[in-house]
């Protein structure tokens, strides 16, 4: 089986990194690290280079040895760069050298197959395409959640008044921005931000380590993470995915290889969807 090679791109607050590291199992913990887009040009041209949102970490590994199981794949490496999914469309456009591009958002590959006229993004000849919807939980470890009722968590936090909530940068993540949107139709957005006890985090992996080291008393993260650790019931609730914009993620093949089309065709196949379906997203309509 091919070797995997995984970065992942976090800046975690300095009081978390340390006990996070220690505690998380997840490909989530490890350092920030950008692309060198110079090296990475001339490595291995069998390497398949994929961009994916920083959520994919805990079901993506699977697929790929899945993938390479199925294909009899033994020297061909896989290499993916984990991180939220603005800052890696920010270097598929300054030059970075990935194959494929696994956003958790439909936003930045529609742009990437709009701006491919008169740059370096030429070679990108496939649309871009659904392969997964995420699902938003609310977790903490320092609260019983099974005591409150998902149809209050407004008056939750505010009765609540020194608990810190964490959500991902709405402004990069795709999670961050349902979260966002969700806190916005309960009216409380406004009063945690003015309160500073909104905790915004650089993707959804660092806001798992946040809520998971107890470093905030509540962290609206990806239901995928929680099923990839076994998330005690008592530890999160789910959100009704009709009460908060829908997290579909898009994908898009961005160089000519065959391998990245190959890959993709398989998240999109029956075999690859049932990975995505027992990791705690939805079935894609």
């Amino acid at each position: 089986m091919g070797k995997l090679a995984v970065k992942l791109l976090v800046k975690p607050l300095a009081t978390v990194c340390a006990s996070a590291c220690l505690l998380l199992t997840l490909s989530a913990c490890t350092q920030d690290k950008d692309i060198d887009i110079e090296s990475a040009t001339h490595s291995s041209e069998h390497t398949l280079r994929i961009a994916a949102a920083a959520n994919l970490s805990d079901v993506l590994p699977s697929i790929i040895d899945a993938y390479q199981a199925d294909n009899h794949l033994t020297e061909s490496d896989i290499d993916v760069t984990y991180s939220s999914s603005g800052k890696l469309y920010a270097q598929i456009i300054a030059g970075a050298p990935y194959d494929i591009f696994l956003s958790a958002n439909q936003e930045f590959p529609a742009k990437l197959a709009k701006e491919k006229e008169g740059s370096h993004l030429n070679n990108i000849t496939h649309p871009p395409f659904s392969y997964a919807q995420g699902q938003l939980a609310l977790y903490s470890v320092t609260k019983l959640l099974s005591e409150l009722n998902i149809e209050s968590l407004a008056d939750v936090f505010t009765n609540d008044a020194n608990a810190k909530i964490t959500i991902a940068n709405p402004e990069l993540a795709p999670y961050g921005a349902s979260a966002k949107a969700y806190l916005q139709s309960q009216k409380i957005y406004d009063k945690l931000n003015a309160e500073k006890r909104l905790i915004q985090s650089e993707n959804i992996g660092q806001a798992f380590q946040y809520a998971h080291t107890g470093s905030v008393d509540y962290g609206f993260v990806a239901q995928s993470q929680l099923i990839a650790i076994k998330a005690k019931p008592e530890q999160f609730m789910t959100l009704k995915p009709d009460t908060y914009p829908a997290i579909l993620q898009d994908g898009i093949v961005i160089s000519d290889s065959d391998m990245a089309v190959d890959f993709t065709d398989y998240l999109r196949s029956t075999a690859g969807q049932q990975h995505f379906l027992q990791a705690g997203y939805l079935s894609i309509e």
